[in-house]
């Protein structure tokens, strides 16, 4: 099980944010291949939902209140080390970051940019696809939306 905090940006520790964007990177940018600006501005109006085993940051995403990144509550950069996917990590930081964005703002609807090839995993977390795939970065990519 996950050691979950959420964060501001303000509250991050520096290690905590190089620990962050080393994993990112690791994942979205060596692993799979894809050269775009993770660092995008947009950090410092998240919140941050971090997810610790053993001391380790092994899974992380960041959630954005309604109109901070789309018209909808939402969540991005979902992502769990390599090294630990096969113990359920992504379910659990994506349940804690749907909890964050139910309890600290308020609202039931979440909108996702999510790869294609993960459409499955977001549906059995009650998530629906809406429009086409289109490619951002480079990987194909469908919105999805959650209504509880």
């Amino acid at each position: 099980m996950l050691k979950i905090e959420i964060k501001t940006f303000s509250e991050l520790t520096k290690q905590e944010l190089y620990n962050i964007l080393q994993l990112r990177s690791e994942v979205f940018v060596v692993e799979q291949n894809s050269i775009y600006q993770d660092v995008d501005g947009k950090d410092q109006k998240a919140l941050h939902i971090l997810g610790f085993k053993n001391d380790k940051l092994i899974a992380y995403t960041r959630i954005f209140k309604p109109g901070d990144y789309f018209e909808k509550s939402s969540i991005g950069r979902v992502v769990v080390a390599k090294n630990n996917r096969q113990f359920n990590y992504g379910n659990e930081i994506m349940n804690a970051s749907i909890n964050a964005v139910k309890t600290i703002f308020k609202v039931d609807s979440i909108h996702i940019s999510a790869q294609a090839y993960l459409k499955r995993f977001y549906n059995n977390l009650g998530f629906k696809e809406i429009g086409e795939e289109y490619l951002e970065d480079g990987i194909p990519h469908i919105a999805m939306i959650k209504e509880s």
